[in-house]
């Protein structure tokens, strides 16, 4: 494998960070994670553009133009010659002293890995998933606004690790006033009477670009689709749950907190759009080239 790191690639061995680099000592920095099938890259642009979004807020100053760090992408899948693969791009405020001040950080680091990647298992996409619903509640936007996708992911991981105590894959993160904000690494939709509801990103939801492909999706296909605030009550009562991301894709939820959603198997709405998701994912993106 060979990893981009700084303009350079490197093999596994010998691509490595500073034990001072702050996105190592405080989680300081932003990252992406982007597929690619069948020799191109899905949804590139977007990916970068939330990099650099996310890198905006933080006051991090990415040292490669979009058009760059795009081509960079490309040719890290390329070097590797994979046609589908999981890329994980991150970018740490670079090396400082010990102290938190980010001015002491002069450069930032830039690191691409393409590899490969299946999150869940492949039963679960035809039987579904079982989620719990945990006591960590999501980060608000006062304090790490979850638009950001920092390299600071605690607050994910506290819930995964209370989901994992509970014997499940994947958990239901609330918000501070209740309300379903997303999943440990997904975003989360339900269906009910045909129309798909999904918490708006002001409920302390990720900007979720697989989320934003499924709602395109749902209604190119002529479904009705609500961003509004959901509570436990909507999901344990839905026809239908699902989650989505960049990794997982869409994956089935067939039980809640031990309540079983709809009929405890993968509905026709969450078939139609998994179907639809992968059939896109195979014709569009940034080619790879040879």
């Amino acid at each position: 494998m060979k990893i981009f790191v700084d303009g350079k690639f490197y093999g596994e061995r010998d691509a490595k960070v500073s034990v001072f680099d702050h996105g190592l000592l405080y989680g300081d920095g932003v990252f992406e994670g982007i597929r690619a099938y069948n020799g191109r890259v899905f949804k590139l642009k977007e990916h970068i553009d939330r990099l650099f979004c996310s890198a905006k807020a933080i006051l991090l100053d990415i040292p490669m133009t979009h058009a760059e760090m795009m081509q960079a992408t490309i040719e890290t899948v390329r070097v590797n010659k994979l046609r589908d693969s999981y890329i994980r791009l991150v970018v740490t405020r670079g090396v400082g002293s010990l102290g938190l001040n980010p001015r002491s950080c002069k450069k930032p680091t830039v690191i691409i890995i393409a590899a490969t990647i299946q999150l869940y298992p492949a039963e679960y996409y035809q039987r579904g998933l079982d989620l719990v619903t945990v006591p960590t509640t999501r980060n608000l936007q006062n304090s790490i606004n979850p638009a950001i996708k920092s390299l600071n992911y605690l607050n994910n991981i506290l819930a995964k690790i209370e989901a994992n105590n509970a014997g499940m894959e994947e958990a239901i993160m609330l918000n501070a006033e209740g309300f379903v904000a997303e999943c440990t690494g997904d975003n989360i939709f339900i269906v009910k009477n045909g129309t798909l509801f999904v918490p708006p990103l002001s409920a302390c939801a990720l900007y979720g670009i697989t989320r934003q492909t499924v709602i395109e999706l749902a209604l190119q296909h002529g479904f009705k689709v609500s961003e509004t605030n959901l509570t436990r009550y909507d999901v344990y009562n839905a026809d239908e749950c699902f989650i989505t991301g960049s990794a997982a894709e869409v994956v089935p939820a067939v039980k809640v907190d031990g309540r079983v959603v709809g009929t405890g198997k993968p509905g026709p709405v969450t078939l139609k759009l998994i179907k639809e998701y992968r059939a896109l994912t195979q014709i569009s993106g940034e080619p790879i080239g040879k």
